[in-house]
């Protein structure tokens, strides 16, 4: 591995000419690979990041899941997952980095955001492929934003606050599928919530029957929702967040098969392996060295 623990940038370290606040930064793509050649290495975000490619291929990775580039595509990312590119021609497109804290003078829901289902910090479901004819609307909505960002004048934060959303909402609109029946916002907020307590708890909850105490379901039910809003069982979700993290913990060459495994609350270094390898065909050891 080139570096033994991930880096994670906060915006203001990939400040680039004028930046719109501490709390946004757009750019053309092209002008931010110039500025920082370092960040196609494996790296987190402490902020939400969106990559629009027009323009180039090549693939880009997240969270060890890797996708290839093509032009009309957007890949959103949440804070904290684990990111990389290998770009191959002339990469053209735009890209943002904004924290939660950006929308939260405006909006009365802090989790409003996480509305968007690109926003879950599923790698796959925060890979968007727009379609032919969206894709010059979407450009000149990033292209309205530059504009906002070199004017500077009064009102212009609001104006880009206003125009991220709605560059949101229009992606929202132009990939969902028409004639496929809509979900309850129950059902979203349900799903939301049960993720938010996996990612807060997995290290100490494992069972399926310990999240639907936390949600006031039944352990039955809970199963049955999430195999109708995912095609996975809650255990399966569980496990996935799980598996997750410790490729996340492999990547630092400095931590130990058994401390991983320790931090991951699993009983011995022994019965992490058996898992791992269960789940991925390698052991953890192998899934380091291929990291090499």
């Amino acid at each position: 591995m080139s570096k033994a623990l991930i880096p994670t940038y906060d915006i203001c370290s990939l400040a680039l000419g004028k930046p719109a606040s501490e709390d946004l930064l757009v750019a053309k793509f092209e002008e931010y690979l110039e500025a920082h050649k370092d960040i196609r290495f494996p790296h987190r975000h402490s902020f939400y990041h969106l990559a629009f490619f027009t323009g180039g291929g090549g693939t880009h990775t997240i969270d060890f899941e890797r996708f290839p580039v093509k032009k009309g595509q957007l890949y959103f990312m949440t804070p904290g997952q684990v990111h990389s590119w290998f770009f191959s021609g002339k990469i053209t497109g735009y890209v943002m980095n904004v924290s939660a804290a950006f929308f939260n003078a405006f909006l009365k829901d802090d989790n409003y955001i996480e509305r968007f289902p690109f926003f879950s910090g599923v790698s796959a479901e925060g890979v968007v492929q727009l379609p032919q004819e969206k894709i010059r609307g979407i450009a000149d909505l990033f292209e309205r934003m530059l504009e906002e960002v070199d004017r500077g004048t009064l009102y212009s934060i609001d104006m880009l606050r206003l125009l991220t959303l709605e560059l949101f909402i229009q992606v929202s609109r132009a990939t969902s599928q028409e004639g496929v029946k809509q979900e309850l916002p129950h059902n979203y907020l349900l799903l939301r919530n049960f993720r938010k307590l996996v990612d807060q708890h997995y290290m100490q909850l494992k069972l399926p029957k310990e999240y639907a105490a936390l949600l006031y379901v039944t352990p039955n039910y809970l199963n049955a929702f999430c195999r109708h809003m995912l095609g996975k069982s809650a255990g399966e979700i569980i496990r996935d967040r799980v598996l997750l993290e410790a490729k996340r913990l492999l990547t630092n060459a400095d931590m130990s098969i058994a401390s991983i495994a320790w931090q991951l609350n699993f009983a011995d270094n022994s019965y992490f392996t058996k898992f791992f390898k269960k789940y991925t065909g390698i052991t953890p050891e192998e899934f380091r060295k291929n990291l090499a």
